[in-house]
């Protein structure tokens, strides 16, 4: 089953004289190749619930042996994000970046703003500009050409600001981690806030993820 994922995905982690088999949602492109090979050790989740986490909480681990996941707490995010709670109430700006796409993941960032999903029932809007962001929402490896044009517009957010990278490219750098064209994953060029894996994301996993980077501190006001 290591051996059949194509982004090493999966792995085994010996350590402390024990065997873990490891899960990085982050790196999992939803190919099922390990479905194919583990006759009947894996199958198809129903909902992908790891989404808007800290990136610490992309990765499941199994205790082999006992055959028991070992549950780790997730992390508090950054400061940065509690104080942008604090000022923007429940209103937020998003300004999604492309840092080196396949489109997948825009595609179905585009189906937030349908009327089915409707991300502007939680006040949350698409802005042109990241000096009107709250947020940036970056998707892709970062390539070598867009690696500028990321710190730009990471610089011209401002202050407190959040960062989430989106879909496997943007967390761990997905199929195209290790070639010469990319950088690497978002958080190899700009701090990062939160993680939604997948390739790419469904509208529900990506509304999730916004609003539980948004869930994850105490109450804020509205912004006056």
């Amino acid at each position: 089953m290591v051996a059949a994922c194509p982004t090493s995905a999966l792995k085994v982690d010996e350590s402390g004289g024990r065997e873990y088999l490891v899960l990085n949602y982050g790196d999992c492109i939803a190919c099922s190749r390990c479905i194919a090979a583990g006759s009947g050790a894996f199958r198809y989740a129903e909902k992908v619930d790891r989404c808007g986490v800290g990136k610490a909480a992309l990765v499941r681990r199994w205790d082999i042996q006992s055959r028991t996941e070992v549950v780790q707490d997730e992390p508090a995010l950054s400061q940065a994000a509690e104080q942008i709670r604090s000022l923007v109430g429940r209103a937020l700006n998003i300004r999604q970046v492309d840092a080196g796409s396949c489109n997948g993941c825009e595609a179905e960032i585009v189906a937030l703003t349908n009327p089915y999903y409707d991300l502007e029932r939680f006040g949350i809007h698409f802005v042109a500009s990241p000096k009107h962001a709250d947020m940036l929402l970056v998707t892709g490896p970062v390539t070598r050409n867009m690696a500028a044009a990321l710190k730009n517009a990471h610089d011209a957010v401002p202050s407190p600001k959040l960062v989430v990278a989106v879909g496997a490219c943007g967390c761990g750098g997905g199929i195209f981690g290790g070639s010469h064209a990319v950088v690497g994953p978002v958080d190899a060029v700009i701090p990062v806030d939160g993680y939604i894996p997948g390739c790419p994301p469904t509208p529900k996993m990506l509304l999730t993820g916004i609003l539980q980077v948004l869930r994850a501190f105490p109450s804020r006001s509205r912004r006056p």
